[in-house]
């Protein structure tokens, strides 16, 4: 039964091998898992084949579900150069007429997502100087209504 702790081993390396490679988080808990049967086999040689695959199993999912529950993908700095909605009621200057038929362009104080100048549409037409306010986000471009 020995040989089985090794190749339990040699096996739970090959997935940490594989987790370090591809950095997805999911083939740890494999490779986890491998390992620590390599372990419990070292203390009890004589486990059965059944028991070491359903011990694989449980420990693998087990241990994958945890982490799903734990771990919550709340952090927004994988949303680069994506609205968070905080654009919303910002005021610019038009610096290019826009109407319903013709795209424009609004300038910021500060920069925007990144940005000063923004592609701007409108349902009615706003003139080249006027304080326009942003109303939505439509792709790459801000909606946007004059402020009398």
């Amino acid at each position: 039964m020995m040989e089985a702790m090794w190749m339990w081993g040699a096996l739970g390396l090959v997935l940490l091998g594989i987790e370090m490679a591809t950095g997805t988080f999911y083939v740890l808990w494999f490779g986890v898992a491998a390992l620590c049967l390599a372990l419990a086999i070292w203390f009890f040689p004589e486990m059965p084949s059944a028991v070491q695959y359903a011990m694989f199993s449980a420990l693998s999912l087990g241990s994958l579900a945890i982490w799903r529950l734990i771990y919550k993908k709340t952090a927004t700095y994988s949303r680069v150069g994506q609205s968070l909605g905080e654009e919303i009621g910002r005021v610019g200057r038009v610096s290019e007429t826009c109407s319903a038929t013709k795209s424009g362009k609004i300038i910021f104080t500060q920069g925007l997502m990144g940005s000063r100048i923004w592609v701007a549409v409108s349902n009615e037409t706003i003139e080249v100087g006027s304080n326009a306010k942003v109303v939505a986000v439509e792709g790459n471009e801000l909606r946007i209504v004059k402020i009398s």
